[in-house]
């Protein structure tokens, strides 16, 4: 009985807790999220913009500084029938392509 007892006691915690590794986290990029802008936004908001868009989100840049300056989260974020809502007239955007845009944000807006 003693054996049996003194061989559990020396071995300490880690030999007994695998290790556990940190997970990678895919950043996500304006490659994700660009297939919104390319399909959805770019009806109106070309080069040169139609329908009253105030500017293109055509390139990085475009939506980079839409983000940025000109409240693109906010205006994507508003609940369904909100003023000013985008894209304009149409049915909110899902959640999860919200989110993802969102997420490009929050990983630093970045191009590839």
């Amino acid at each position: 009985m003693f054996f049996l007892l003194h061989g559990c006691t020396t071995r300490n915690i880690d030999e007994l807790m695998p290790v556990q590794q940190e997970v990678p986290v895919d950043l996500v990029t304006f490659q994700d999220v660009r297939f919104v802008f390319d399909n959805i936004c770019q009806q109106c908001h070309s080069n040169p913009p139609q329908n009253g868009a105030p500017m293109p989100l055509v390139t990085y840049t475009n939506v980079k500084q839409a983000v940025e300056n000109r409240g693109l989260l906010d205006r994507i974020s508003r609940p369904e029938g909100a003023q000013g809502l985008m894209p304009l007239g149409g049915p909110r955007l899902p959640q999860a392509t919200i989110d993802l845009i969102l997420q490009w944000n929050n990983d630093g807006l970045l191009e590839n």
